[in-house]
């Protein structure tokens, strides 16, 4: 009668593991199937739409930002003044020329002489010169200054400027118009314009 009862507890036992087995088995098939991680296409999700959508906004800007600080045309008005109309930043842009090189200047009335980078010096085949040291706001730079140099600005023309050769930053194009060739006009600086007037001497038309 024991051996019996044994028996008997061992088939329980058996009956037990197997349907432990069988539910453990269900719920990894189940995991497999439903927790397992989910690969999600970048077009589904909406990463790629999203990137897409900020370059679009990105590019609107940069041709904004472009077309508003483009330089405008210098007027000559009868009199033989020059109108430079402010630009949206605050500052004043005009195109000109560097001994013949066409330059982008920004007006600069603080800055002692006109300024270029060195790859635009070599395009405009400003060479030689005298070893110098520029002192910025960035802190002092090295370059060069180079005598009688034609620049223009619009139709003006001023022979004889002293350029200085080593500016960084900005566009190969870009350089500062200083007091090099500003000295030669009389500047008068509203809210919406600057207005330079010849001196009568330097310049030319």
């Amino acid at each position: 009668m024991q051996e019996s009862n044994e028996s008997t507890e061992q088939q329980r036992e058996r009956d037990k593991q197997r349907q432990m087995d069988a539910t453990r088995a269900k719920f990894a098939d189940f995991s497999r199937r439903e927790l397992k991680p989910r690969s999600v296409s970048p077009l589904k999700s909406g990463f790629v739409p999203m990137l897409i959508f900020w370059c679009v906004v990105m590019g609107v800007l940069y041709l904004s930002m472009t077309h508003f600080l483009k330089p405008t045309q210098t007027q000559v008005l009868s009199n033989g003044d020059l109108v430079i109309e402010r630009a949206r930043d605050g500052h004043f842009y005009a195109m000109g020329t560097v001994n013949g090189r066409e330059a982008k200047f920004m007006v600069d009335t603080g800055a002692s002489v006109v300024s270029v980078s060195e790859e635009f010096a070599q395009q405009a085949g400003l060479t030689g010169g005298t070893p110098t040291t520029f002192h910025t706001a960035n802190g002092p730079l090295n370059g060069r200054m180079v005598q009688g140099v034609t620049v223009a600005l619009g139709p003006v023309s001023v022979s004889n400027v002293r350029v200085g050769v080593g500016l960084v930053g900005g566009d190969n194009s870009d350089a500062l118009l200083g007091q090099s060739f500003l000295s030669k006009f009389e500047i008068t600086i509203n809210e919406k314009k600057m207005v330079l007037r010849g001196r009568g001497v330097g310049w030319s038309l």
